[in-house]
């Protein structure tokens, strides 16, 4: 009975180290070797995980980094050029130099701009809305006011002005992440290039409808008129859908489109007041 025993115990052991054997064997087949510098990239990177660069995370994000050949197409808005530079000489390769980015909402339709002509009672929640009803003014493609773009802002950039209905971006703390951009349902947040000074000029709207029925639906609606398109010189301005757009790339803030809107849908912002015509007039005497 006891050499049973034993023999069972050592039949267990021998099956247990031939299978150790051959999990070892197996472990050093398959096994997995990851790069060290991904650990590197990693520990430099800002740890948001807002997904603004793309990725799921800055884990992703740092893979991403270390597996391609070029960093081009590659940048973490929230660490911004510093970082990439830092990423770039752990991995020996060129840094790409990626233009500062901003968030924009391309809507102007306040409550004295767009008047309320329904009452919506429902969820507040800016995809239910949007999804079952056209909102509380004529303009069905105009902030719907509930501020899912505040709510998945990580960074505070963002907050929703109680007087317009409309939410506010604070460009200083705007890392250009895109979490707002893909939370709101009508597309009305986009990012766009920052210029120095927080300059901005940018068509504030998003209606598609023709000339009349936008101008009704809000009085600073682009209705599409080809003024802006006519005076710019550096093709910066497209119309499409009923809708003037400003490309921000092409832009070079002559402001010459600003003045001939009848509608006042153009917005500039942080620009100096212009001079007056007497005062060029005396400077360039002067001069």
């Amino acid at each position: 009975m006891s050499s049973t025993v034993l023999m069972t115990i050592i039949s267990l052991t021998l099956l247990g180290l031939l299978s150790s054997v051959i999990l070892y064997f197996i472990a050093q087949k398959f096994q997995v070797f990851e790069d060290p510098r991904i650990d590197e990239i990693q520990a430099i990177l800002p740890a948001a995980n807002c997904g603004g660069c793309g990725f799921a995370g800055c884990r992703n994000f740092a893979e991403a980094l270390v597996k391609a050949d070029t960093m081009d197409g590659l940048n973490c808005p929230v660490g911004g050029s510093g970082t990439m530079t830092a990423a770039a000489r752990i991995l020996g390769k060129e840094p790409v130099p990626a233009d500062p980015m901003v968030a924009v909402l391309l809507c102007n339709g306040t409550p004295g701009n767009r008047p309320r002509t329904s009452k919506y009672d429902g969820a507040s929640d800016c995809r239910i809305t949007h999804n079952l009803y056209a909102g509380e003014t004529d303009c069905a493609f105009g902030c719907v006011s509930h501020g899912d773009c505040v709510k998945v802002c990580s960074f505070d950039a963002m907050y929703m002005d109680n007087r317009t209905g409309l939410p506010v971006i604070i460009d200083e703390k705007c890392v250009a992440c895109g979490l707002c951009v893909k939370a709101c349902p009508r597309k009305i947040i986009e990012l766009r290039k920052k210029a120095k000074k927080d300059r901005k000029l940018y068509v504030a709207c998003a209606n598609k409808d023709k000339g009349g029925p936008a101008r009704r639906a809000c009085k600073v609606a682009c209705i599409a008129c080809n003024k802006c398109l006519n005076v710019c010189e550096f093709g910066a301005i497209k119309i499409e859908n009923n809708l003037a757009y400003i490309d921000a790339l092409k832009c070079t803030f002559c402001r010459k489109c600003v003045s001939v809107c009848p509608t006042e849908s153009i917005l500039e912002l942080n620009f100096p007041p212009p001079k007056a015509k007497a005062e060029v007039r005396e400077a360039t005497v002067n001069a």
